[in-house]
């Protein structure tokens, strides 16, 4: 997937789970989509439960190879404008992102909303 500006988009699809149990059955199992928006040396990272497809959370930024949790200021790149216009044309309508604040999650802002 491809932005303007150069920006770009990939998406893999892990599953954590727990080991068998004696019959064989998965206690835990979490299926999910990772995506990495990308942007010269900027990657942001964003998460999405199968389960709850209509749901994305953005969890950390990457910057020339180190990783950190999203700031305010980040929700105002151009980078994160495209992640949020991606992961809303594939249905994501209810966007979070990792603070690291005492409440963890929060809504991604309405000012941060791009224009469409």
């Amino acid at each position: 997937m491809h932005g303007n500006g150069g920006s770009d988009c990939t998406c893999s699809a892990p599953v954590d789970c727990s080991a068998p149990d004696a019959s064989g059955a998965l206690e835990d199992a979490y299926e999910y989509d990772i995506y990495r928006f990308l942007d010269g040396e900027r990657s942001l990272i964003a998460r999405s439960y199968i389960d709850t497809p209509s749901e994305a959370h953005f969890l950390s930024i990457d910057v020339a190879g180190e990783s950190r949790l999203l700031k305010d200021a980040d929700l105002l790149e151009s980078l994160w404008l495209f992640a949020q216009a991606q992961l809303r044309r594939e249905g994501k309508l209810q966007l979070c992102w990792l603070s690291g604040r005492d409440n963890g999650y929060e809504p991604v802002p309405a000012d941060s909303t791009p224009l469409e």
